[in-house]
């Protein structure tokens, strides 16, 4: 079913993938000495018409037309889907997750919106503080101690740093199990 969604090694276009979708068709025509004929810079119209007159029937007359009007379509923000996403990242909680695995979900979902907006990304900070709103409440207390010191780590650093935390719970828990 996979091997659907792929031709001639390109994903095929759909209503999530436009931005993936047009850089690799422009790579693509660049290789194949094509991108000057779709971009309009080389327009060259056919002499003579096509037997079954369908020429006649399009209204985009330019291969430049028919990217301009695939960005159009394409590239449009779904608002509808954006904000179920945003929706849910905002009620994203750790719940019975692992913290890589929380950190994933929330990393994905901020790669979607992204996908869907371009021009208004998650920045880290605002991530950290996702992340942090969703966090078990034992890790409370060590999310207060990080966020004292004088240099905050990175996100990627926060993610180890929780992981660690996560793994000297589970130590600690496996102690009190057997004493």
């Amino acid at each position: 079913m996979g091997d659907l969604q792929v031709v001639g090694g390109i994903k095929k276009l759909n209503n999530q993938n436009y931005n993936s979708w047009s850089t690799c068709m422009v790579s693509y025509l660049q290789g194949q000495d094509l991108w000057e004929v779709v971009n309009g810079s080389e327009v060259t119209q056919p002499e003579v018409e096509d037997p079954s007159g369908t020429l006649w029937k399009w209204k985009i007359k330019t291969p430049k037309e028919a990217g301009d009007m695939f960005a159009k379509l394409f590239s449009k923000k779904n608002d509808t889907r954006l904000q179920l996403l945003e929706s849910e990242l905002l009620s994203l909680a750790q719940r019975d997750m692992k913290i890589a695995q929380y950190f994933h979900k929330e990393k994905s979902l901020c790669r979607e919106i992204f996908e869907l907006d371009p021009q208004a990304p998650i920045g880290e900070t605002r991530m950290k503080r996702i992340i942090i709103h969703g966090l078990k409440p034992q890790y409370r207390g060590f999310v207060a101690a990080v966020q004292g010191w004088q240099n905050q780590p990175s996100l990627v650093e926060f993610k180890n740093l929780l992981a660690g935390q996560e793994a000297l719970v589970k130590q600690m828990g496996e102690l009190c199990k057997k004493g």
